[in-house]
């Protein structure tokens, strides 16, 4: 059944490449950074909004405690919510939230708006769905669930691909968890795993209204492409709205296209207008200083010294930004340079491996061993994906030492007992530096299916701040410390031994896992 998969990207027309504009690295300072507002919307905001956030459980504790807090929105992306003990309390908190600003004199303030995948969301009889229509039940004016449908899954190909099967064609895969000002960026999912042991990374930005503002129209444009889940578990589309799979597909690709890129260039434009008042009002506020002495200080609000880009990646629409950017990151990084690179699933796309193989700087990508693979363990054919993810390590290993590059590109898997490992990301230390300036932080992968299948959205943090900076390091050593190096009596040992059929099956199968 599963080979008809290998039919999508025959079905699927080739979307135009973007080409990225020449950008170059300005010569010093974290500035240096600056040629990606030519590309999305900059947030300068106070180190102090930033918090690095480094366990399962401290991720869950927050999610908690930020929906209870709420007074005006919750907004949530997610690939799916799951359906246990640790999910149902979510939804719980969620209810009590909606019940509060319900019973609150004049109208209810709070409003709560999911995104979730179709195909993932639907998996079976009990699912993402069921756990959230009583919400819709109850709060049908303060509560929206959008489920993303990708164009891509439609006709033949539909009808013919398994349950499951049908999440390998593309997914809506960004993970925002957004509470009035408050933004949560992760990789993780709504999921008890991710509540408990399954390793991933999160970051919070406080009081952040402009940033909080841009995701949740972020997720409206794609709420309002997705499919609307209804109080009787069926769904509908927006009055007007092409639809994913039984419309136009050009058509509907290009209405996606608009709707997002109108979010980043209506944000990138306030943004540029906001920078122009805060210099011209930094300067009156100098001279005024210069007159007054101290009195006027308080006033004046302390100047950004973090910087946040966020990074969209739909190829299914022809947006490619978060791609451009990655690559231009890689291509510019100076010799001596160190990029820590960490994913939970080693897939890297053909242009990310060139370019770690044939550029300046050192990397230490750390991705899972066997053992704390997501897959590992699971049945059917699904059983056989750590294999392949090692028979790919192996190869690109086997490349690295072809080119003798073992002393500047350096593997290193995760390992730890009862967990498994779903973090992903980069920190970029400049030439010299012990502290990263630069983190990649979301949801893609660095694979083909986050650069070409799925929805995705990182934001790249670029930090002055020292503290932070150490906040960053100390995330990036926790991750590394539970790894061991990679080398070629890695392959040797018997658990890495991988089939004949998997070895030949995986150049077919890997653009879908």
């Amino acid at each position: 059944r599963s080979s008809w998969l290998l039919l999508a990207p025959l079905l699927t027309p080739p979307i135009p490449v973007i080409t990225a504009p020449p950008c170059s690295l300005c010569p010093e300072g974290a500035h240096r950074f600056q040629w990606i507002r030519n590309l999305v919307p900059e947030f300068g905001i106070s180190s102090s909004h930033v918090k690095v956030l480094s366990s399962p459980a401290e991720f869950y504790e927050l999610l908690k405690v930020q929906i209870k807090a709420a007074k005006q929105r919750v907004v949530m992306a997610s690939l799916y919510l799951g359906t246990g003990l640790l999910e149902q309390e979510l939804v719980d908190c969620l209810e009590e939230t909606l019940e509060k600003s319900l019973q609150a004199k004049g109208s209810p303030d709070v409003r709560v708006s999911i995104l979730l995948d179709y195909t993932r969301g639907s998996r079976g009889r009990k699912n993402s769905r069921t756990m959230l229509i009583p919400l819709l039940q109850r709060f049908p004016e303060q509560v929206r669930v959008s489920l993303f449908h990708t164009p891509n899954l439609r006709g033949l190909l539909r009808l013919l691909i398994p349950e499951r099967f049908n999440e390998t064609i593309g997914l809506q895969h960004i993970k925002v968890y957004l509470f009035d000002d408050n933004v949560i960026l992760s990789g993780a999912n709504l999921s008890d795993l991710y509540f408990t042991n399954r390793q991933d990374r999160y970051v919070l930005l406080r009081d952040s209204p402009e940033i909080a503002d841009f995701f949740t129209e972020l997720v409206d444009a794609i709420g309002d492409v997705s499919l609307q889940l209804q109080q009787d578990d069926t769904v509908q589309m927006m009055e007007g709205m092409v639809h994913p799979y039984q419309g136009d597909k050009v058509a509907y690709c290009e209405i996606a296209n608009r709707r997002v890129m109108e979010v980043i260039n209506s944000a990138r434009t306030r943004q540029e207008l906001l920078h122009a008042k805060t210099f011209h009002s930094s300067q009156a506020g100098s001279s005024l200083l210069s007159q007054q002495g101290s009195q006027a200080s308080g006033s004046l609000k302390p100047e950004p010294d973090t910087w946040i880009y966020p990074l969209i990646q739909m190829k299914p629409f022809g947006i490619q930004i978060d791609e451009m950017v990655t690559e231009t990151l890689l291509t510019e990084a100076e010799r001596d340079a160190r990029i820590y690179l960490t994913t939970g699933y080693f897939n890297l796309t053909q242009a990310y491996m060139d370019l770690i193989l044939g550029t300046r700087a050192e990397y230490r990508i750390l991705l899972a061993s066997p053992e704390v693979n997501g897959f590992f363990g699971a049945k059917g054919v699904a059983g056989a994906i750590p294999a392949a993810y090692v028979y790919i390590e192996h190869q690109f290993f086997s490349e690295v030492c072809y080119l003798q590059q073992q002393e500047r590109v350096q593997l290193q898997e995760y390992s730890r007992a009862g967990w498994t490992f779903h973090a992903k990301g980069l920190w970029l230390y400049l030439a010299g530096s012990d502290l990263p300036c630069l983190t990649l932080i979301g949801s893609p992968n660095f694979g083909y299916r986050s650069v070409h299948r799925d929805l995705e959205a990182q934001v790249a943090i670029v930090t002055e701040n020292k503290a932070l900076q150490q906040q960053l390091h100390q995330e990036q050593e926790q991750l590394y410390l539970c790894s061991g190096v990679v080398s070629t009596s890695t392959f040797e040992q018997p658990n890495r031994y991988v089939k004949l059929w998997v070895k030949l099956v995986t150049p077919l199968i890997k653009n879908f896992f």
